[in-house]
């Protein structure tokens, strides 16, 4: 009988505690025990190849002298031809970004930046005098106005590249590498290379029958660079490039970098989606911190050694108005 009463006693005071209870009622939801997605984030892994062609590019019979080399690249003789072999060191999955760089190359020169006629590269239509304020000493050949005009335009990058694995050419895809707002407003679809590059050896020549907003290499160098080390897009690979595999590279090596010490490099690289390999930020991100530190410990210095003196509260001055306002 004690057992029973105690039992029931016990199964009577359990039952008030749960009904008193505040616990809430169980759910799966309450508890956030529903199956979720969980993920997490890893940084992407981007593949580049680099490769400095620039001096290696020049055949044994002249010296690696700037004066040597300047006289090959000037000569409209030598045969500019080079053969290079790279090796894919992990897989690359395309869209492959081909990029040139070039180094100790001044764009933001004031005088290079300024040397250029927005107004030529939208209507075609200049007057002599516009022309000779903004495009000199790139302004007319043979008496004639070139288009597009300036050092900018004629200074255009004209090394090119050819890829080839296991004999078997590539295509670089040479469209859309430009800023859609570029080519929509600031080249005109009605304005065509005139008199450019013409008998002289300088930069890349244009095709005179394609207008200035399908010139796409052209408009890529027209965007100038802030830094005077600095790469633009050639073009795409649109295939994937499995690892170790050999790749070769026909290069036609006529840009002249060499009479002011400049370097070339060519960089295939694979994109995540905040873009390219950049050491920059990480670069700046250390720099402005140990700034930081350098002055929080210079400070910390400064106040042990000559601390700043607590101003003495009996100079302070409280007058009391009529109003009760403390002035």
């Amino acid at each position: 009988m004690l057992s029973e009463g105690s039992d029931g006693a016990f199964g009577t005071s359990s039952a008030a505690a749960k009904k008193n209870s505040k616990q809430p009622k169980y759910s799966r939801f309450t508890q956030q025990e529903l199956p979720a997605y969980k993920p997490i984030l890893t940084p992407g892994l981007i593949v580049e190849i680099v490769d400095r062609y620039d001096k290696d590019c020049i055949p044994s019979t002249y010296n690696t002298s700037s004066d040597d080399m300047v006289t090959y690249i000037q000569s409209p003789k030598t045969n500019k031809t080079c053969i290079r072999t790279l090796t894919v060191p992990k897989k690359m999955k395309q869209p492959i970004f081909i990029y040139y760089q070039l180094d100790n190359f001044y764009q933001n020169h004031r005088r290079y930046v300024k040397n250029r006629s927005d107004k030529q590269l939208r209507s075609g239509k200049i007057t002599d005098k516009e022309l000779e304020e903004n495009c000199l000493p790139e302004d007319k050949y043979g008496g004639e106005q070139i288009v597009p005009c300036g050092l900018i335009a004629w200074s255009l990058f004209n090394d090119t590249y050819g890829f080839t694995i296991n004999n078997i050419t590539i295509q670089v895809n040479k469209k859309g590498i430009t800023w859609k707002s570029d080519k929509q407003y600031k080249f005109g679809s009605d304005v065509y290379p005139k008199n450019f590059q013409s008998g002289v050896i300088g930069g890349a020549k244009l095709n005179e029958k394609i207008p200035l907003s399908e010139q796409e290499d052209l408009i890529v160098w027209m965007r100038t660079a802030a830094l005077p080390n600095f790469r633009k897009l050639y073009g795409k690979l649109e295939e994937d490039l499995d690892a170790n595999q050999k790749i070769t590279v026909v290069i036609q090596n006529n840009y002249n970098t060499y009479s002011f010490d400049g370097n070339k490099k060519l960089v295939l690289s694979t994109t995540s989606w905040i873009g390219g390999k950049n050491d920059f930020l990480g670069k700046a991100y250390l720099a402005v911190g140990g700034l930081c530190i350098v002055l929080a410990i210079s400070f910390i210095i400064l106040y042990v050694i000559r601390p700043r003196h607590i101003g003495d509260p009996s100079y302070l001055s409280w007058n009391e108005n009529p109003a009760g306002n403390f002035t």
